[in-house]
């Protein structure tokens, strides 16, 4: 009987492309996802890939997808809204229309529930600061709730709750993957600017820059915690990486090195680890 596998997204801005290069490898290699976890920029990919399909040419879409897209798409900065976050009249510095747009326009399914590939998308309550694990309920507010970085986008209204991105709570959800019943579980990280030539300068940059290292510190500490309890496989992010998290100009770079760099992986190095979140140390170049 074949084990249970999940497939478990976590955020990371722009750099969720390199999520795209790591499923395109997996299903080079026939593997598919028996069930879907994602959060933030994760859960758009893994919303995307519930409802086409774990196929290479499903893949490829989201790749066409992520391609046509470009800074103003996602984070789309204007002068006036800046200044009302500035003096408290607005609850964030960027709109989140465009991005539900995106996020609608690619969705095949109305309710999670619905799914194709069942989905699940992790937020985190605004009050309380405990993650909210989604399976039920309207998909794209959900995958939209999950996206909200605090102070970038506005939290999201869903079922009584404000929700706001779900890294900030469990980026990786490792162990609800397991509480759903998964015996495998890949988890693809975005990785994070580990080369860059400068610190990030714009608040909108150093926000999501500082998000993707609490990601990763995050992740680390749930792999190795969870690692003996069942087989998890980590997809190594690239590196060194000197891509900014809100750089859509090297997207397409981003996809093909990720995935060469999976495909190596699954050739070479796809089995159980000691250690599976060794690729994930932070470092120096």
């Amino acid at each position: 009987m074949a084990k249970s596998t999940a497939f478990v997204l976590s955020g990371g801005g722009s750099l969720g492309s390199i999520q795209v290069g790591m499923l395109q490898a997996l299903a080079i290699r026939g593997i598919a996802p028996d069930f879907l976890i994602g959060t933030s920029v994760g859960a758009l990919n893994a919303a995307f890939i519930a409802g086409h399909g774990a196929t290479e040419d499903a893949v490829d879409a989201l790749a066409e997808t992520w391609l046509g897209l470009d800074r103003g798409d996602v984070f789309p900065l204007d002068p006036t809204r800046l200044a009302l976050a500035t003096f408290g009249r607005a609850s964030s510095i960027c709109s989140n229309g465009p991005l539900e747009r995106i996020i609608r326009a690619n969705l095949t399914f109305e309710r999670l529930e619905d799914a194709p590939i069942p989905l699940h998308v992790v937020t985190t309550d605004v009050s309380s600061g405990k993650e909210v694990l989604l399976s039920r309920g309207d998909a794209a507010t959900a995958v939209l709730a999950s996206s909200a970085i605090p102070a970038i986008f506005p939290p999201v209204e869903l079922g009584g709750a404000v929700l706001m991105d779900g890294g900030i709570a469990d980026n990786a959800a490792i162990s609800q993957a397991i509480d759903l019943g998964a015996e495998i579980i890949y988890v693809l990280p975005t990785g994070y600017a580990c080369a860059l030539d400068k610190p990030p300068r714009s608040p909108l940059s150093a926000a999501v820059h500082a998000l993707t290292l609490l990601i990763e510190q995050r992740l680390i500490v749930d792999v190795e915690r969870y690692c003996g309890k069942v087989d998890i496989r980590v997809a190594p992010p690239l590196c060194p990486l000197e891509v900014s998290s809100i750089d859509f100009g090297h997207t397409g770079r981003l996809i093909e090195e990720s995935r060469s760099a999976t495909a190596r992986w699954l050739t070479f190095d796809d089995r159980p680890r000691e250690h599976p979140g060794s690729v994930l140390s932070l470092h120096k170049h």
